[in-house]
């Protein structure tokens, strides 16, 4: 009974990895040929070349800058102001939700609070932050840890509050305390959450840097664009936008590959 069963999961493994592969070419050819029509497209001039560039162009401005350093400096604080804002965020988020979660009166004093702070657009509130705090590195994770800790919290919370009621009464049953509920029901019942969490946290984070970096700063990814529109060379903008969508899809395959070993170190508890 067993050869049969487990001949049957091998063709479904292979039926899935063949359409897997499937998806992947299609992918690759859909790049191919857009990459394809924008060069020829440029080109012939059906487009304005000035304005839209063209792939070729794009690939030996990032090859020279990259050759020469000169757009390594932008890259690394980007990718440091990202990182700090997307952690920072994530973690502040998800303490200030356990703490809503453990204290039931703060959670209801804080609820309008959060769906206004929520409704708000934070980045108007960039500004404020930018004289508060000064320009530079800490002003621009400032912008970016409001764009990202408001829904990470009201997203968490509510997860954590609507653990389904039984499981709490069978780890209560079982003598388990309120801290005990917390890491053992609650937390690992919300990992789905904090995952996807992670992951629109990913493409928030981003948000908040390049307009930080739009407001006040004098070097990064942001401000290249800036400088890009200023002097007209679209060239140099559209460079940094592919390079913010290489850097954005790394931090994203990072981020899933943490879900995986997270996910299942926790199920060999």
């Amino acid at each position: 009974m067993n050869v049969p069963i487990q001949a049957l999961h091998k063709q479904y493994k292979e039926k899935m990895r063949r359409k897997s592969l499937l998806v992947l070419l299609t992918q690759i050819l859909l790049l191919i040929g857009f990459i394809g029509l924008w060069e020829y497209s440029s080109n012939a001039r059906l487009i304005d070349p000035l304005i839209f560039s063209s792939p070729s162009k794009i690939a030996n401005h990032l090859y020279t800058s990259l050759l020469d350093g000169s757009m390594l400096p932008h890259i690394g604080i980007t990718v440091a102001e990202t990182i700090a804002g997307f952690l920072l965020g994530t973690l502040l988020g998800t303490l200030i939700a356990a703490l809503l979660w453990w204290f039931p009166f703060a959670a209801r004093v804080a609820d309008p609070i959060l769906v206004v702070l929520n409704s708000m657009p934070k980045v108007a509130l960039g500004p404020l932050l930018i004289v508060g705090l000064g320009p530079g590195f800490g002003s621009i994770v400032a912008i970016t840890l409001l764009v990202t800790v408001i829904i990470t919290t009201i997203n968490i919370y509510n997860r954590f509050r609507e653990t389904e009621e039984g499981l709490l009464k069978v780890a209560a049953l079982f003598g388990a305390t309120r801290f005990q509920s917390f890491y053992y029901v609650i937390l690992p019942a919300a990992f789905p959450v904090i995952i996807s969490t992670l992951k629109v946290n990913v493409g928030l984070a981003w948000i908040g840097v390049i307009v930080g970096e739009f407001l006040v700063a004098r070097i990064g990814l942001g401000y290249l664009i800036i400088y890009g529109f200023q002097v007209f060379n679209f060239t140099l903008v559209l460079s940094t936008l592919v390079v913010i969508a290489f850097v954005a899809t790394f931090m994203y395959q990072a981020v899933s590959m943490l879900e995986g070993k997270v996910t299942s170190g926790w199920k060999d508890r």
